[in-house]
């Protein structure tokens, strides 16, 4: 993108960063959101991968909030169960994608997934009841526990 104009003054503005400060239910999360900044004005312009910053710096702000698992912590319980995100998604919840977008940040994990996940951190031996309640459906799935962690 070829150095859009401030809409404010017509200069040229500059790729950068800024600090932002987002607000979510009384609690607050500042960080460095790219951007479009113009150097004599306040305006800035964000493009869509710019904008995946700020939603994903929300979704933590609203996870922490809310009493949900934050991205790092449903990666590393998915490991520990010995999981690929595919096959996490199939047995746990959300689908075959789900658990790639709840560790990258991009989507809030319900709380059921959540609180299914804190159960099976405690618990690692439950998934097998889940395994079980899966083959018994008789939906064909590949092998969960020696899938390669993805």
């Amino acid at each position: 993108m070829a150095n859009p104009l401030c809409p404010t003054t017509g200069t040229p503005m500059v790729r950068g960063v800024k600090q932002l400060t987002l607000r979510y239910k009384g609690e607050s999360i500042t960080f460095e959101m790219p951007g479009w900044y113009s150097e004599t004005s306040d305006e800035g312009i964000h493009s869509g991968e710019d904008m995946k910053v700020s939603d994903r710096v929300l979704n933590r702000l609203k996870a922490r909030v809310e009493g949900l698992l934050e991205p790092e912590e449903i990666r590393r319980i998915r490991k520990r169960l010995r999981l690929s995100q595919a096959a996490a998604g199939e047995l746990i919840g959300g689908g075959p994608r789900a658990f790639q977008k709840y560790e990258s940040g991009d989507l809030l994990p319900s709380r059921a997934i959540s609180s299914a996940l804190v159960l099976l951190d405690h618990q690692p031996n439950a998934l097998t009841v889940l395994e079980a309640r899966s083959a018994s459906s008789g939906r064909a799935r590949k092998p969960t526990r020696s899938e390669a962690s993805g």
